[in-house]
Protein backbone atom coordinates (compact mmCIF):
# COMPACT_ATOMS: atom_id res chain seq x y z
CA UNK A 1 0.00 0.00 0.00
CA UNK A 2 1.08 3.39 -0.84
CA UNK A 3 0.39 7.22 0.57
CA UNK A 4 -0.45 9.54 -2.25
CA UNK A 5 -0.17 13.47 -1.97
CA UNK A 6 -2.48 15.69 -4.60
CA UNK A 7 -1.06 18.91 -5.54
CA UNK A 8 -4.05 21.46 -6.45
CA UNK A 9 -1.65 24.27 -6.32
CA UNK A 10 -1.54 26.79 -3.33
CA UNK A 11 -1.17 30.90 -3.82
CA UNK A 12 -0.64 33.29 -0.42
CA UNK A 13 0.52 36.30 0.06
CA UNK A 14 3.88 35.18 1.28
CA UNK A 15 4.30 32.18 -0.57
CA UNK A 16 4.47 30.49 -4.32
CA UNK A 17 3.20 27.24 -5.12
CA UNK A 18 0.77 27.55 -8.27
CA UNK A 19 3.88 25.66 -11.02
CA UNK A 20 6.27 26.65 -12.43
CA UNK A 21 6.78 27.41 -8.39
CA UNK A 22 7.03 23.83 -6.19
CA UNK A 23 5.78 25.10 -2.80
CA UNK A 24 6.50 23.83 0.75
CA UNK A 25 3.05 22.05 1.49
CA UNK A 26 3.99 19.17 -0.88
CA UNK A 27 7.58 19.26 0.32
CA UNK A 28 7.04 19.16 3.97
CA UNK A 29 3.84 16.77 3.87
CA UNK A 30 6.19 14.46 1.62
CA UNK A 31 9.48 14.67 3.98
CA UNK A 32 6.79 14.14 7.34
CA UNK A 33 5.12 11.11 5.62
CA UNK A 34 9.14 9.45 4.73
CA UNK A 35 10.20 10.18 8.27
CA UNK A 36 7.14 8.63 9.90
CA UNK A 37 6.59 5.44 7.49
CA UNK A 38 9.87 5.08 6.36
CA UNK A 39 8.76 2.23 4.87
CA UNK A 40 5.80 3.17 2.89
CA UNK A 41 5.70 4.45 -0.71
CA UNK A 42 5.14 7.81 -0.99
CA UNK A 43 3.67 9.34 -4.44
CA UNK A 44 3.03 12.92 -5.55
CA UNK A 45 0.37 13.65 -8.03
CA UNK A 46 -0.92 16.92 -9.20
CA UNK A 47 -4.54 17.90 -10.30
CA UNK A 48 -3.52 17.92 -13.90
CA UNK A 49 -2.82 14.02 -13.21
CA UNK A 50 -6.15 13.78 -12.49
CA UNK A 51 -7.91 15.80 -15.09
CA UNK A 52 -6.08 14.21 -17.34
CA UNK A 53 -7.04 10.65 -16.29
CA UNK A 54 -11.03 12.03 -15.89
CA UNK A 55 -11.20 14.62 -18.45
CA UNK A 56 -9.25 12.46 -21.24
CA UNK A 57 -8.95 9.16 -20.35
CA UNK A 58 -5.10 9.42 -19.45
CA UNK A 59 -4.62 10.48 -23.15
CA UNK A 60 -2.50 13.42 -23.68
CA UNK A 61 -3.31 14.99 -27.52
CA UNK A 62 -0.16 17.15 -29.61
CA UNK A 63 -1.53 20.76 -29.65
CA UNK A 64 -2.55 21.84 -33.06
CA UNK A 65 -1.64 24.89 -34.87
CA UNK A 66 -4.92 26.61 -34.14
CA UNK A 67 -4.93 25.41 -30.94
CA UNK A 68 -3.92 26.50 -27.05
CA UNK A 69 -1.42 24.81 -24.95
CA UNK A 70 -4.10 23.18 -22.30
CA UNK A 71 -2.92 24.44 -19.03
CA UNK A 72 -5.28 22.38 -17.15
CA UNK A 73 -3.25 18.99 -17.61
CA UNK A 74 0.61 20.88 -18.73
CA UNK A 75 1.84 19.89 -15.47
CA UNK A 76 2.12 16.18 -15.44
CA UNK A 77 4.35 14.18 -12.84
CA UNK A 78 5.96 10.78 -14.04
CA UNK A 79 3.40 8.87 -12.00
CA UNK A 80 0.65 10.17 -14.57
CA UNK A 81 1.20 7.20 -17.00
CA UNK A 82 0.74 4.38 -14.22
CA UNK A 83 -2.20 6.66 -12.12
CA UNK A 84 -4.19 3.71 -11.70
CA UNK A 85 -2.32 1.89 -10.52
CA UNK A 86 -0.68 4.35 -7.99
CA UNK A 87 -4.29 5.22 -6.89
CA UNK A 88 -5.32 1.59 -6.75
CA UNK A 89 -2.63 0.81 -4.03
CA UNK A 90 -3.18 4.56 -1.92
CA UNK A 91 -4.26 4.26 1.32
CA UNK A 92 -4.23 7.27 2.45
CA UNK A 93 -4.57 10.60 -0.16
CA UNK A 94 -3.53 13.97 1.18
CA UNK A 95 -5.11 16.88 -0.99
CA UNK A 96 -3.25 20.45 -0.98
CA UNK A 97 -5.71 22.83 -1.70
CA UNK A 98 -5.72 26.94 -1.18
CA UNK A 99 -5.19 29.60 -2.91
CA UNK A 100 -5.86 33.23 -1.25
CA UNK A 101 -4.52 35.50 -3.81
CA UNK A 102 -5.77 34.36 -7.14
CA UNK A 103 -4.09 35.72 -10.35
CA UNK A 104 -3.51 34.23 -13.76
CA UNK A 105 -1.32 31.67 -14.15
CA UNK A 106 0.45 31.09 -17.60
CA UNK A 107 1.27 27.42 -17.41
CA UNK A 108 -1.35 26.36 -14.85
CA UNK A 109 -4.62 26.34 -13.59
CA UNK A 110 -5.04 25.36 -9.16
CA UNK A 111 -7.51 22.89 -8.28
CA UNK A 112 -10.83 24.14 -6.60
CA UNK A 113 -12.62 22.61 -3.87
CA UNK A 114 -15.39 22.09 -5.95
CA UNK A 115 -12.95 20.42 -8.87
CA UNK A 116 -11.27 18.37 -7.07
CA UNK A 117 -14.16 17.33 -4.83
CA UNK A 118 -16.15 16.60 -8.07
CA UNK A 119 -13.57 14.24 -9.97
CA UNK A 120 -12.38 12.25 -6.70
CA UNK A 121 -15.80 11.30 -6.38
CA UNK A 122 -16.48 10.52 -9.73
CA UNK A 123 -13.53 8.39 -9.96
CA UNK A 124 -14.89 6.24 -6.68
CA UNK A 125 -11.50 7.22 -4.92
CA UNK A 126 -12.32 4.37 -2.02
CA UNK A 127 -9.17 5.24 0.37
CA UNK A 128 -9.14 7.86 3.23
CA UNK A 129 -9.16 10.95 2.19
CA UNK A 130 -7.22 14.04 4.17
CA UNK A 131 -7.82 17.98 3.01
CA UNK A 132 -4.56 19.73 4.05
CA UNK A 133 -3.08 23.46 2.69
CA UNK A 134 -4.22 26.52 2.76
CA UNK A 135 -8.00 26.31 2.77
CA UNK A 136 -7.72 24.48 6.43
CA UNK A 137 -6.84 27.90 8.12
CA UNK A 138 -7.81 30.29 5.75
CA UNK A 139 -10.29 29.47 3.42
CA UNK A 140 -9.42 29.22 -0.49
CA UNK A 141 -10.07 31.90 -3.30
CA UNK A 142 -12.56 34.94 -3.04
CA UNK A 143 -14.98 33.32 -0.71
CA UNK A 144 -12.52 32.51 2.26
CA UNK A 145 -13.63 29.59 4.09
CA UNK A 146 -17.59 29.58 3.67
CA UNK A 147 -17.23 26.94 0.73
CA UNK A 148 -15.11 24.66 2.64
CA UNK A 149 -17.70 24.47 5.35
CA UNK A 150 -20.21 23.53 2.87
CA UNK A 151 -18.39 20.43 1.89
CA UNK A 152 -16.28 19.08 4.65
CA UNK A 153 -18.26 16.77 6.64
CA UNK A 154 -19.49 15.32 2.95
CA UNK A 155 -16.55 13.89 1.45
CA UNK A 156 -13.24 14.67 3.28
CA UNK A 157 -12.77 12.40 6.51
CA UNK A 158 -10.43 14.63 8.33
CA UNK A 159 -9.16 17.82 7.55
CA UNK A 160 -5.07 18.21 9.01
CA UNK A 161 -2.98 21.92 9.00
CA UNK A 162 0.44 19.70 9.27
CA UNK A 163 1.90 22.99 11.61
CA UNK A 164 5.44 22.20 11.84
CA UNK A 165 7.72 23.66 13.88
CA UNK A 166 11.14 25.05 12.43
CA UNK A 167 12.78 22.42 14.11
CA UNK A 168 10.50 19.95 12.76
CA UNK A 169 10.77 21.20 9.88
CA UNK A 170 14.64 20.36 9.51
CA UNK A 171 14.60 17.07 8.94
CA UNK A 172 10.97 17.13 6.88
CA UNK A 173 12.52 20.04 4.18
CA UNK A 174 15.65 17.92 3.30
CA UNK A 175 13.59 14.76 3.03
CA UNK A 176 10.86 16.22 1.39
CA UNK A 177 13.95 17.51 -1.44
CA UNK A 178 13.04 13.64 -2.77
CA UNK A 179 9.75 15.00 -4.36
CA UNK A 180 11.22 16.56 -7.50
CA UNK A 181 12.41 12.80 -8.53
CA UNK A 182 8.12 12.74 -9.42
CA UNK A 183 8.37 15.81 -11.34
CA UNK A 184 8.91 16.40 -15.22
CA UNK A 185 9.15 20.17 -15.71
CA UNK A 186 11.29 22.81 -14.57
CA UNK A 187 10.59 23.90 -11.30
CA UNK A 188 11.20 26.89 -9.18
CA UNK A 189 11.80 25.80 -5.72
CA UNK A 190 10.22 28.39 -3.11
CA UNK A 191 12.17 28.13 0.05
CA UNK A 192 10.19 29.33 3.65
CA UNK A 193 12.66 31.63 4.84
CA UNK A 194 9.92 32.97 8.05
CA UNK A 195 6.40 33.18 8.75
CA UNK A 196 3.99 36.23 11.07
CA UNK A 197 4.47 39.39 10.52
CA UNK A 198 6.61 41.71 12.75
CA UNK A 199 4.91 45.54 11.88
CA UNK A 200 1.60 45.35 11.72
CA UNK A 201 -2.02 43.79 10.85
CA UNK A 202 -2.69 44.78 7.86
CA UNK A 203 -6.95 44.65 7.51
CA UNK A 204 -7.09 42.31 4.75
CA UNK A 205 -3.93 40.00 5.63
CA UNK A 206 -4.14 36.32 7.40
CA UNK A 207 -0.62 35.89 7.99
CA UNK A 208 -1.21 37.11 11.69
CA UNK A 209 -3.88 34.49 11.65
CA UNK A 210 -1.77 31.66 10.62
CA UNK A 211 1.49 31.82 12.60
CA UNK A 212 3.13 34.13 14.98
CA UNK A 213 7.03 35.94 14.07
CA UNK A 214 9.60 33.41 13.85
CA UNK A 215 12.08 32.87 11.64
CA UNK A 216 14.14 30.07 10.36
CA UNK A 217 18.49 29.56 11.09
CA UNK A 218 20.11 30.06 8.04
CA UNK A 219 21.79 27.06 8.35
CA UNK A 220 18.38 25.22 7.97
CA UNK A 221 17.53 26.96 4.84
CA UNK A 222 20.98 26.65 3.19
CA UNK A 223 20.55 22.89 3.92
CA UNK A 224 17.51 22.42 1.77
CA UNK A 225 18.78 24.12 -0.61
CA UNK A 226 21.69 22.03 -1.15
CA UNK A 227 19.25 18.96 -0.94
CA UNK A 228 17.63 19.87 -3.52
CA UNK A 229 20.90 21.44 -5.30
CA UNK A 230 22.13 17.98 -5.03
CA UNK A 231 19.59 16.79 -6.61
CA UNK A 232 20.06 18.84 -9.91
CA UNK A 233 17.21 21.80 -9.08
CA UNK A 234 18.96 25.28 -10.35
CA UNK A 235 16.16 27.66 -9.76
CA UNK A 236 15.08 29.20 -6.61
CA UNK A 237 13.40 31.66 -4.66
CA UNK A 238 13.82 32.95 -0.70
CA UNK A 239 9.88 33.17 -0.33
CA UNK A 240 7.14 32.74 2.59
CA UNK A 241 8.21 35.85 4.15
CA UNK A 242 6.22 38.93 4.94
CA UNK A 243 9.79 41.09 4.96
CA UNK A 244 13.01 39.46 3.38
CA UNK A 245 14.81 42.48 4.88
CA UNK A 246 13.33 42.02 8.39
CA UNK A 247 15.36 38.27 8.62
CA UNK A 248 18.09 38.30 11.53
CA UNK A 249 20.65 37.80 8.18
CA UNK A 250 19.53 37.99 5.23
CA UNK A 251 23.48 39.43 4.05
CA UNK A 252 24.62 36.05 4.93
CA UNK A 253 22.20 33.93 4.40
CA UNK A 254 22.66 34.86 0.37
CA UNK A 255 26.73 34.88 0.87
CA UNK A 256 26.04 30.89 2.24
CA UNK A 257 23.67 30.12 -0.53
CA UNK A 258 26.09 31.08 -3.21
CA UNK A 259 29.32 29.32 -1.20
CA UNK A 260 27.34 26.05 -0.57
CA UNK A 261 25.74 26.00 -4.25
CA UNK A 262 27.57 28.01 -6.82
CA UNK A 263 26.51 26.58 -10.04
CA UNK A 264 22.81 28.13 -8.84
CA UNK A 265 21.52 30.02 -12.04
CA UNK A 266 18.37 31.95 -10.78
CA UNK A 267 18.12 33.08 -6.83
CA UNK A 268 15.55 35.59 -6.38
CA UNK A 269 13.33 37.15 -3.19
CA UNK A 270 9.70 38.02 -2.15
CA UNK A 271 8.31 40.38 -0.44
CA UNK A 272 9.95 43.33 1.25
CA UNK A 273 8.59 45.97 3.84
CA UNK A 274 9.55 48.98 2.18
CA UNK A 275 10.18 50.83 5.67
CA UNK A 276 13.35 48.74 5.99
CA UNK A 277 14.28 49.63 3.11
CA UNK A 278 15.73 53.02 3.21
CA UNK A 279 17.86 52.98 6.03
CA UNK A 280 21.85 52.23 6.29
CA UNK A 281 21.26 48.75 7.31
CA UNK A 282 18.51 48.40 4.15
CA UNK A 283 21.13 49.41 1.83
CA UNK A 284 23.70 47.33 3.11
CA UNK A 285 21.26 44.09 2.72
CA UNK A 286 19.77 46.25 -1.04
CA UNK A 287 23.66 45.68 -2.31
CA UNK A 288 24.32 41.84 -1.09
CA UNK A 289 21.07 41.18 -2.83
CA UNK A 290 22.35 42.44 -6.09
CA UNK A 291 26.16 40.84 -5.56
CA UNK A 292 24.53 37.68 -4.80
CA UNK A 293 21.01 37.25 -6.30
CA UNK A 294 20.34 36.61 -10.12
CA UNK A 295 19.27 39.47 -12.47
CA UNK A 296 15.25 40.09 -13.25
CA UNK A 297 15.13 39.97 -9.65
CA UNK A 298 11.88 41.79 -8.07
CA UNK A 299 11.35 43.33 -4.26
CA UNK A 300 7.67 43.02 -3.64
CA UNK A 301 6.73 46.01 -1.76
CA UNK A 302 2.83 46.07 -0.35
CA UNK A 303 2.09 49.67 -0.95
CA UNK A 304 -1.48 48.19 -0.99
CA UNK A 305 -3.04 51.83 -1.66
CA UNK A 306 -1.03 55.30 -1.78
CA UNK A 307 -4.52 57.21 -0.23
CA UNK A 308 -2.93 58.43 3.37
CA UNK A 309 -6.65 57.43 4.65
CA UNK A 310 -6.93 54.20 3.29
CA UNK A 311 -3.58 53.30 4.84
CA UNK A 312 -4.98 54.87 8.29
CA UNK A 313 -8.00 52.62 8.15
CA UNK A 314 -6.32 49.50 7.17
CA UNK A 315 -3.77 50.10 9.46
CA UNK A 316 -1.02 49.40 6.57
CA UNK A 317 2.83 48.96 7.18
CA UNK A 318 3.72 52.05 4.62
CA UNK A 319 2.60 55.10 3.73
CA UNK A 320 3.30 56.92 0.38
CA UNK A 321 6.05 58.74 0.83
CA UNK A 322 8.21 55.56 3.03
CA UNK A 323 7.30 53.94 -0.09
CA UNK A 324 9.10 56.10 -2.63
CA UNK A 325 12.21 56.32 -0.26
CA UNK A 326 12.35 52.23 -0.79
CA UNK A 327 11.70 53.04 -4.51
CA UNK A 328 14.79 55.35 -4.70
CA UNK A 329 17.27 53.40 -2.75
CA UNK A 330 16.58 50.09 -4.75
CA UNK A 331 16.49 51.67 -8.07
CA UNK A 332 19.86 53.28 -7.00
CA UNK A 333 21.94 49.42 -6.52
CA UNK A 334 19.50 47.51 -8.64
CA UNK A 335 18.84 49.26 -11.74
CA UNK A 336 21.64 48.39 -13.71
CA UNK A 337 20.90 45.90 -16.49
CA UNK A 338 22.14 42.13 -15.31
CA UNK A 339 23.53 39.43 -18.05
CA UNK A 340 20.37 38.01 -18.92
CA UNK A 341 19.20 41.91 -20.23
CA UNK A 342 16.82 42.31 -17.21
CA UNK A 343 17.88 44.60 -14.43
CA UNK A 344 19.60 43.12 -11.56
CA UNK A 345 16.84 44.46 -8.91
CA UNK A 346 13.69 46.28 -9.03
CA UNK A 347 10.88 47.15 -6.66
CA UNK A 348 7.17 45.99 -7.42
CA UNK A 349 3.94 47.32 -5.93
CA UNK A 350 1.07 45.77 -5.08
CA UNK A 351 -2.31 47.67 -5.17
CA UNK A 352 -5.41 46.51 -3.77
CA UNK A 353 -8.78 47.33 -4.47
CA UNK A 354 -11.84 47.00 -1.77
CA UNK A 355 -10.13 48.46 0.93
CA UNK A 356 -11.91 49.61 3.96
CA UNK A 357 -12.29 53.92 3.34
CA UNK A 358 -11.78 53.36 -0.45
CA UNK A 359 -13.14 56.13 -2.65
CA UNK A 360 -12.30 57.56 -5.99
CA UNK A 361 -10.05 60.08 -4.32
CA UNK A 362 -7.89 56.81 -3.87
CA UNK A 363 -7.56 56.35 -7.17
CA UNK A 364 -6.56 59.82 -7.77
CA UNK A 365 -3.73 59.59 -4.78
CA UNK A 366 -2.48 56.15 -6.50
CA UNK A 367 -2.15 58.08 -9.98
CA UNK A 368 -0.19 61.03 -8.52
CA UNK A 369 2.58 59.20 -6.82
CA UNK A 370 2.62 56.84 -9.55
CA UNK A 371 3.30 59.18 -12.18
CA UNK A 372 5.75 61.00 -9.85
CA UNK A 373 8.02 57.74 -9.41
CA UNK A 374 7.62 57.81 -13.51
CA UNK A 375 8.86 61.69 -13.58
CA UNK A 376 11.63 60.78 -11.21
CA UNK A 377 12.75 58.20 -13.77
CA UNK A 378 12.43 55.47 -11.32
CA UNK A 379 11.87 51.77 -12.59
CA UNK A 380 9.38 49.38 -11.63
CA UNK A 381 9.32 45.99 -12.57
CA UNK A 382 5.72 45.49 -12.42
CA UNK A 383 2.38 46.70 -10.72
CA UNK A 384 0.35 43.64 -9.11
CA UNK A 385 -3.08 45.46 -8.88
CA UNK A 386 -6.27 43.12 -7.37
CA UNK A 387 -9.67 42.82 -5.69
CA UNK A 388 -9.09 41.83 -1.31
CA UNK A 389 -10.24 38.95 -0.71
CA UNK A 390 -12.40 38.17 2.02
CA UNK A 391 -11.07 35.57 5.34
CA UNK A 392 -12.82 35.35 8.59
CA UNK A 393 -10.74 36.76 11.53
CA UNK A 394 -9.24 39.59 9.74
CA UNK A 395 -9.79 43.41 10.77
CA UNK A 396 -11.39 43.98 6.95
CA UNK A 397 -14.05 41.22 7.71
CA UNK A 398 -15.13 42.33 10.53
CA UNK A 399 -15.16 45.82 9.99
CA UNK A 400 -16.94 46.08 6.31
CA UNK A 401 -16.75 43.11 4.78
CA UNK A 402 -17.44 43.64 0.76
CA UNK A 403 -18.59 47.01 1.30
CA UNK A 404 -15.75 48.79 -0.31
CA UNK A 405 -15.41 45.71 -3.04
CA UNK A 406 -19.64 46.47 -3.88
CA UNK A 407 -19.12 49.95 -3.72
CA UNK A 408 -16.55 50.89 -6.38
CA UNK A 409 -17.15 47.76 -8.39
CA UNK A 410 -18.20 49.88 -11.52
CA UNK A 411 -14.55 51.30 -11.19
CA UNK A 412 -12.54 49.13 -11.24
CA UNK A 413 -11.85 48.12 -14.75
CA UNK A 414 -11.69 52.19 -15.45
CA UNK A 415 -9.25 52.72 -12.23
CA UNK A 416 -6.76 49.63 -13.43
CA UNK A 417 -6.44 50.23 -17.11
CA UNK A 418 -5.71 53.48 -16.29
CA UNK A 419 -2.85 52.43 -14.54
CA UNK A 420 -1.55 50.21 -17.26
CA UNK A 421 -2.11 52.58 -19.78
CA UNK A 422 -0.65 55.69 -18.87
CA UNK A 423 2.09 53.81 -16.16
CA UNK A 424 2.99 50.41 -17.18
CA UNK A 425 3.42 51.13 -20.47
CA UNK A 426 5.91 53.84 -20.58
CA UNK A 427 7.60 52.03 -17.59
CA UNK A 428 8.09 48.77 -19.26
CA UNK A 429 9.71 50.84 -22.32
CA UNK A 430 11.97 52.16 -20.06
CA UNK A 431 13.12 49.04 -18.98
CA UNK A 432 13.25 47.10 -22.24
CA UNK A 433 13.69 49.31 -25.18
CA UNK A 434 12.80 48.07 -28.68
CA UNK A 435 15.85 46.07 -29.77
CA UNK A 436 16.94 45.19 -25.72
CA UNK A 437 18.28 41.47 -25.98
CA UNK A 438 17.04 39.42 -23.28
CA UNK A 439 18.57 36.00 -22.67
CA UNK A 440 17.91 32.71 -21.03
CA UNK A 441 13.99 33.10 -22.33
CA UNK A 442 12.23 29.69 -22.18
CA UNK A 443 9.63 28.71 -24.43
CA UNK A 444 6.52 27.19 -22.62
CA UNK A 445 2.62 26.81 -24.25
CA UNK A 446 1.23 28.00 -27.66
CA UNK A 447 -1.59 30.07 -28.35
CA UNK A 448 -2.40 28.80 -32.00
CA UNK A 449 0.58 30.38 -34.27
CA UNK A 450 2.75 32.28 -31.40
CA UNK A 451 4.64 30.72 -28.79
CA UNK A 452 4.40 32.20 -25.02
CA UNK A 453 7.86 32.62 -23.27
CA UNK A 454 9.85 34.04 -19.99
CA UNK A 455 12.84 33.97 -18.44
CA UNK A 456 13.17 31.71 -15.28
CA UNK A 457 12.19 33.61 -12.21
CA UNK A 458 10.06 36.05 -9.72
CA UNK A 459 7.39 37.21 -11.97
CA UNK A 460 8.80 37.09 -15.07
CA UNK A 461 8.02 38.79 -18.06
CA UNK A 462 5.55 37.25 -20.43
CA UNK A 463 7.09 37.51 -24.09
CA UNK A 464 4.79 36.68 -27.12
CA UNK A 465 6.83 35.54 -30.16
CA UNK A 466 5.29 35.04 -33.83
CA UNK A 467 5.80 30.93 -34.82
CA UNK A 468 5.53 27.68 -32.94
CA UNK A 469 8.98 27.13 -31.57
CA UNK A 470 10.19 23.78 -29.66
CA UNK A 471 8.30 24.18 -26.09
CA UNK A 472 11.12 23.67 -23.02
CA UNK A 473 14.05 25.05 -25.27
CA UNK A 474 15.90 28.00 -24.09
CA UNK A 475 16.35 31.25 -26.81
CA UNK A 476 17.98 34.39 -26.77
CA UNK A 477 15.02 37.42 -27.45
CA UNK A 478 15.32 40.67 -29.04
CA UNK A 479 11.99 43.07 -28.09
CA UNK A 480 10.10 44.38 -30.43
CA UNK A 481 7.14 45.23 -28.80
CA UNK A 482 4.85 46.18 -26.27
CA UNK A 483 1.31 45.17 -24.78
CA UNK A 484 0.32 46.92 -21.07
CA UNK A 485 2.20 44.28 -19.22
CA UNK A 486 4.29 42.37 -21.44
CA UNK A 487 6.09 42.32 -24.45
CA UNK A 488 6.88 40.71 -28.46
CA UNK A 489 9.66 39.46 -29.44
CA UNK A 490 11.85 37.80 -32.16
CA UNK A 491 14.11 34.82 -31.90
CA UNK A 492 17.54 35.80 -32.15
CA UNK A 493 18.80 32.65 -31.43
CA UNK A 494 17.91 29.05 -29.70
CA UNK A 495 20.36 28.22 -26.72
CA UNK A 496 21.68 24.84 -25.70
CA UNK A 497 21.21 25.74 -22.67
CA UNK A 498 20.27 28.60 -20.12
Amino acid sequence: MALTIVDCYTDEAAGLGVPPYLGTYPRYLYGYLASKFPNQKIYYLTIDDLRLLYFHKNKVKETLEHQTTDIRIYNLTINSPNIKQVLAETEELFVIVGVQVPGKYLTALPGTMHEITEILRNLQINCKKTLTGPVVFGGTQLVGGKFFEKIEEQFFEKKERFNFSYEEMKQYSVKGAAIVQQIINYKIIEIETGKGCNVGKCSFCTEPLKAKVSYRNNEDIVQEIKAFYDLGERYFRLGKQTCFYSLPDPINLLKNIREQCPDIKVLHIDNVNPIFVPTKKGEEITKAIVQYCSSGNIAAHGVESFDSVVTKENLLNCNAEMALKAIRVINKYGAEKGENGMPKFLPGLNIIFGLKAESKQTHKENMKYLQQILDENLLLRRINIRQAALFEGTKLYEDCGDKFLKKNKKYYWKWRNEIRQKIDLPNLERILPKGAILKNVIAEIYDGKTTFMRQIGTYPLIIGVKGRYPLHKFYTIKVTNYMLRSITGEVVKEQESD
